[in-house]
């Protein structure tokens, strides 16, 4: 038995050795090793303040000693690589990615081999995540000379993630925001933005990236017609559209690039501002655009661009897209700069058509060389659509404030705007008693450095109106955003979910008793728990028929003119999609109203009545009006053109034939000749 006792003990002692054997393998490839094997060096909490380089990163856990956590810890890698040192985008993302030779995780972002041989080519860079790779591809390939050579696919089939691991920067470190995305710079900002994140993580959500390979994109909205579809808006001037399917139509919805003005430096606004959809949608086809633009007619005078609002129907034959021959302008305004534009339309509960104006930067002494349309500036202008006057675009609601005034033009709702961001309609109220609810983000008239969220109310002056809620403004503008009505997340039912272009996000709410309204930070993707990078200068926000809310970004860089993203946020304590929340899908169908099947000289109004272009008439414009009337018979078959009867003459049909009634005359008689050509065929 000895001998038997005596086997069994060797057998488990080697079979410890190798459990211990494969435990330090698995340990050496799990997520919390450097490059040597050794684990990370946990710093002191006195340590996180005030850290710069690579130690503001890895605040925690780090692989690098203070020493060297300013540069990050290069042991290798290519001196090419890393020779862009200017302050550039690509300079600024190889600072980013020496840091991974720090990272509690550079064994498995390195691929280190057991033994601790290393591949050189594995050494020049971390293993990359797939969107973060053709970032840097595109981002660097004109600043690393011989090195990016290659395609994008090639480059990244050796340098990205394919099994789904861990890879660069999708991994636990602290979240950097905005453009600052990969700046060392501003490490007081990721500081702050961490002890936000650590106090208020209750308040975190998630961002799901959802669209890529956009163009400087600034908004997106649905039509609510059930189709479930997203429309975005390119700044250029385009509309696409994606699919409840997740395809993003290659075909735009609308294309207005040629007439749209868009500025491309920072700062600039021009371009394609706002698009709203009728309420009324799935019966009218009705869509209104706002955008600037620059015509010969207006090339007289103080002024940058004219910012325009039209009107379009959507095809009768394909729901996908604009007829523009439909369009009709309703609105231009002349200014002079190129911020503080405004432009943004949206309806409110009762079916009127809101227009949010800036200040245009205009000065009074500015005002007083403009013409009438400059009174509109810094104002919200309120329009009723839905008219059934063919002589003018518009009606003005009687409840405007300045509805018989003399002094403000009547479309003045309320005034004093100076920049407004997004501002957002309540159109589902928790409490039917409530008055209309319009929230907008914009600049404090007394001070400028400073942002505001204001309550847009009938008559207001908001130059001396108090605001709502007042903050320090960041080194960016306010972006403003929409009021949640979605279904997904309960915690954020009911908030104004706003932010800046940096990347800061906020939550502004309504006390149920108190009636106060509180503003808390809200922290978006910023933790293991959320699977993807958030990164980008923030242009706009989104809604979409369930309610739910979208970001939209892009790269600060002009070079990156497809780099625009579509992000989505989810709440990660709910299910991405919970039953109660589903909702039938209805395909797109083409409009079937009477007005457009059958107005064909003329456009129809949104309640549907047929408005005849000049020189038509008739209920449907079918009936061509000629001014003098057709004579001796004739018919009018084009505005002032007669299709005449045989033997007649001229635009009205007033001239005899002489050649004709000749040639009667000679073969039937003088006293036959009125009665044949009385009964003859008409003939042009």
């Amino acid at each position: 038995m000895r001998p038997h006792r005596s086997a069994l003990l060797l057998l488990a002692l080697t079979l410890l050795q190798c459990e211990a054997k494969f435990g330090e393998r698995s340990e050496s490839r799990g997520r919390r090793r450097c490059l040597n094997g050794a684990p990370p060096r946990r710093s002191r909490r006195r340590d996180h303040a005030g850290t710069e380089g690579c130690r503001g990163l890895y605040p925690r856990l780090s692989c690098c000693s203070r020493a060297d956590s300013r540069q990050g810890l290069l042991l290798h890698g290519e001196p090419k690589l890393y020779s862009v040192t200017n302050n550039t985008e690509c300079g600024k993302l190889l600072e980013e990615i020496k840091c991974a030779y720090c990272s509690p995780q550079a064994q498995g972002l390195f691929h280190a081999p057991e033994r601790g041989e290393v591949a050189e080519r594995e050494l020049m860079l971390p293993v990359l995540c797939r969107d973060y790779c053709k970032e840097f591809y595109y981002t660097c390939r004109g600043h690393i000379t011989g090195f990016l050579q290659t395609t994008a696919d090639e480059f990244c089939f050796y340098y990205a993630r394919k099994d789904g691991g861990i890879c660069f920067p999708d991994f636990q470190r602290k979240q950097v925001r905005g453009p600052a995305s990969n700046y060392l710079d501003q490490m007081e900002d990721y500081v702050k933005a961490d002890e936000i994140n650590r106090k208020h993580k209750h308040n975190y959500f998630c961002l799901q990236e959802v669209v890529r390979g956009l163009r400087q994109p600034v908004g997106a909205v649905h039509c609510g017609d059930g189709s479930r579809r997203l429309f975005i808006l390119e700044k250029e001037g385009y509309v696409k559209i994606f699919t409840p399917e997740g395809e993003l139509m290659k075909e735009p919805f609308l294309d207005i690039h040629k007439v749209v003005q868009s500025g491309i430096k920072g700062g600039d606004e021009r371009g394609l501002l706002s698009l709203a959809f009728h309420p009324n949608y799935k019966r009218n086809g009705k869509l209104y655009v706002s955008y600037t633009t620059n015509l010969e007619r207006w090339a007289s005078g103080p002024h940058d661009h004219i910012l325009r609002v039209v009107e379009y129907t959507v095809s009768r034959k394909n729901a996908n897209q604009v007829d523009m021959r439909t369009g009709r302008v309703f609105l231009e305004v002349a200014e002079l700069h190129r911020k503080h534009l405004g432009g943004q339309l949206l309806f409110g509960p009762a079916g009127y058509l809101f227009i949010f104006l800036g200040d245009g930067m205009i000065t009074l002494d500015d005002m007083e060389e403009m013409d009438g349309l400059s009174d509109f500036t810094g104002s919200v202008l309120r329009i009723n659509v839905d008219t059934d006057l063919c002589s003018a675009p518009y009606s003005i609601p009687r409840t405007n404030p300045h509805f018989n005034s003399t002094n403000q033009p009547p479309e003045i709702f309320a005034h004093g705007l100076h920049n407004p961001g997004r501002c957002a309609v309540d159109l589902h109220p928790r409490d039917e008693n409530i008055n209309l609810t319009i929230l907008c983000s914009d600049l404090n008239a007394k001070n400028r450095s400073s942002a505001r969220i204001i309550q847009i109310l009938k008559g207001k002056d908001y130059e001396s109106e108090p605001s709502l809620f007042e903050f320090k403004l960041s080194s960016s503008n306010m972006v403003g955003g929409f009021l949640y009505r979605g279904c997904q997340s309960e915690r954020l039912y009911g908030s104004y979910v706003f932010g800046d272009r940096n990347g800061y996000f906020f939550t502004f709410n309504q006390h149920p008793v108190t009636k106060v309204w509180q503003e808390k930070p809200l922290t978006l993707g910023n933790s293991g728990s959320c699977r993807g990078f958030f990164s980008g200068h923030v242009l706009g926000f989104g809604e979409d028929e369930l309610g739910e809310i979208y970001i939209l970004t892009s790269s600060k860089s002009m070079t990156q003119s497809h780099s625009g993203k579509l992000y989505k946020i989810v709440d990660p304590k709910r299910p991405l999609m919970p039953e109660e929340c589903k909702r039938p899908i209805y395909p797109a169908e083409p409009l079937t109203s009477d007005c457009l099947r059958q107005c064909r000289n003329g456009h129809c109004t949104p309640t549907g009545k047929c408005c005849c272009n000049h020189g038509w008439e008739g209920e449907f414009c079918r009936t061509a009006k000629c001014e003098p009337v057709c004579r001796h018979g004739g018919v009018c078959v084009r505005p002032n053109k007669c299709l005449c009867k045989k033997g007649y003459l001229g635009q009205q049909c007033e001239q005899v034939d002489r050649n004709i009634r000749r040639v009667a005359r000679a073969v039937y008689g003088d006293s036959s000749v009125n009665r044949i050509l009385d009964a003859g065929l008409m003939t042009s």
